[in-house]
C-alpha cells in the first residue's frame, strides 16, 4: 500500500504528484503489462541483444 504524508495546508495537486512519483517507482505498471503477455526467455535475450546493438550504434555516432 503506498502512503503519502499530506502537510496542513497543501495543495492537492502536489499530493497527487507525490502519489504518481511513489507509484511509478514501486513498478507495479511494469510489473503487470510484463505479466499480461508471456515472453519466452528467448526472445526476452533476442531483444535485449538488439537493444544493446541499436545503444552501442548511437554511441558510435556521436564519436
Amino acid at each position: 500500500m503506498i502512503i503519502v504524508q499530506v502537510k496542513e495546508g497543501e495543495n492537492i495537486e502536489k499530493a497527487l504528484k507525490k502519489f504518481k512519483r511513489k507509484y511509478e517507482k514501486t513498478g507495479i505498471v511494469k510489473e503487470l503489462r510484463a505479466r499480461q503477455a508471456f515472453e519466452k526467455p528467448s526472445v526476452a535475450n533476442r531483444k535485449k541483444m538488439m537493444k544493446a546493438i541499436y545503444v552501442q550504434k548511437l554511441r558510435c555516432e556521436e564519436e
